[in-house]
């Protein structure tokens, strides 16, 4: 028996196992947060299957995506990654990306951790949407719009409502799994 997923999960196997073990699932752990942070600003512009193939040697490039370690990039770390040919070599997105890890640290310090400031734009438990089709779906929501305005607040760039909401999405601040999609019934039980 096939399982119904959402249509756009199955472009290629990379999607496929990125929809079914990742994406919607409440995530609570910093680093990864700051990693899905950093890799949907890259994404602007571009596919996710451009970043999910790139996934690697993003992890590689960017120390991981440990935040302290990418915060202290300086001139020549940035411009070794803009000729990195693994990662999108975008001057506009590698500065972004450090400049959003010195302000992720900010947040972090602020609030004890990324986590709790995040999840305070859903009140702690994930919003669980009942969409019936994609073209229902919206590219940004008041959530999201409300998590860019304090994020380009704290000094974050590539973090517009469309990106917040990609973002909380991916994190699984919201379900937005359709309701055929066998993962959105298991998304609606993780909290």
């Amino acid at each position: 028996m096939t399982r119904e997923r959402c249509g756009w999960s199955t472009e290629s196997p990379e999607y496929l196992a990125y929809h079914d073990r990742e994406w919607g699932i409440p995530l609570h752990d910093d680093r990864r947060l700051f990693e899905m942070l950093i890799l949907e600003g890259a994404q602007a512009g571009l596919s996710w299957s451009t970043i999910l193939h790139k996934r690697p040697a993003y992890r590689e490039a960017f120390d991981g995506f440990d935040p302290e370690k990418v915060a202290r990039y300086g001139k020549a770390r940035i411009e070794k990654l803009l000729r990195n040919e693994g990662i999108v070599r975008n001057r506009l997105k590698v500065n972004a990306a450090v400049r959003n890890a010195r302000a992720f640290l900010g947040i972090r310090e602020e609030f004890g951790t990324f986590d709790k400031f995040l999840w305070s734009f859903v009140a702690g438990r994930p919003k669980q949407n009942r969409w019936r089709e994609l073209a229902e779906v919206p590219a940004e929501t008041d959530e999201s719009r409300a998590l860019s305005k304090e994020l380009k607040r704290r000094d974050m760039t590539f973090v517009g409502p469309t990106i917040c909401y990609a973002y909380m999405q991916a994190v699984g601040l919201v379900n937005d799994h359709l309701v055929r999609c066998f993962r959105h019934a298991e998304c609606g039980k993780r909290r």
